[in-house]
């Protein structure tokens, strides 16, 4: 559940859209919109619905309008929108303009977002994104997964440097967990259910531990110690478990 400051953000953050582009639609998918949201932990994953693509001027009023946010608010550092034209929604190629880490750049919206914005999307404003948005069949969705993990995640290990960080061990794990249960039974899950995945897969407890604690607890400060030897069970255990998926999906 948002809090507060969070939910201050959001229409702030929909009211600002407004005046500067032709605003459709705002949603919101991810953790925000499955109920899994932690404030200052969970990044806001947005998507705005425009009625065209953004002119170059429009882009740096919009810009300007994040960096203005982030000024203003810790947590606007943590918003991340793609803003999707209308002639845009038939295509999940398209890699449409895209604020992410602070700065403006071109992602698809994936078949995975697409999903969760017809499973579970919050709508901020406007329409909701049944009737617009195309939706997802099972074999576009398990697609996309596969390829992600074979095109993606599996070449990813060969750089244990990678490993020493949290981000990647994180989303390395928790996607690893998701995507089987995707492929086995068609379902998203959380990044709550992922971790309870990750440990009848047999991924080292201390590891899966660490993760639950800086999500969900009160993590201490950082122990290098700890961060320079997970690496190694991470990888041991990813490796054959991203084959095992890739080598048994439907």
């Amino acid at each position: 559940m948002a809090d507060q400051i969070t939910e201050h953000l959001l229409d702030r953050f929909a009211g600002a859209l407004q005046p500067l582009v032709p605003l459709v639609a705002v949603w919101a998918h991810g953790s925000l919109a499955a109920g899994d949201y932690r404030p200052g932990r969970s990044d806001l994953d947005l998507v705005a619905l425009l009625g065209r693509t953004c002119t170059p001027a429009e882009e740096q009023q919009l810009s300007a309008m994040h960096e203005a946010l982030g000024r203003d608010v810790l947590l606007a550092s943590r918003l991340h929108c793609s803003y999707l034209a209308v002639s845009e929604l038939d295509d999940a190629a398209r890699s449409p303009l895209t604020w992410a880490h602070e700065e403006l750049t071109h992602r698809p919206v994936t078949p995975v977002t697409r999903r969760e914005l017809h499973a579970f999307g919050r709508v901020l404003h406007g329409r909701p994104p049944a009737g617009l948005l195309p939706p997802v069949t099972d074999r576009q969705l398990a697609d996309f997964i596969l390829e992600d993990l074979q095109d993606f995640w599996r070449p990813a290990l060969e750089h244990p440097q990678r490993w020493r960080r949290d981000i990647w061990v994180d989303l390395g794990l928790l996607t690893l967990a998701r995507a089987t249960v995707t492929l086995q039974e068609g379902r998203l899950i959380t990044k709550a259910e992922a971790l309870d995945v990750l440990t009848e897969l047999g991924a080292p407890i201390d590891v899966v531990d660490d993760i639950r604690q800086r999500r969900y607890g009160t993590p201490g400060p950082a122990d290098h110690q700890w961060i320079s030897r997970r690496a190694s069970p991470t990888l041991a255990f990813l490796k054959p478990a991203i084959d095992q998926a890739l080598s048994t999906a439907p």
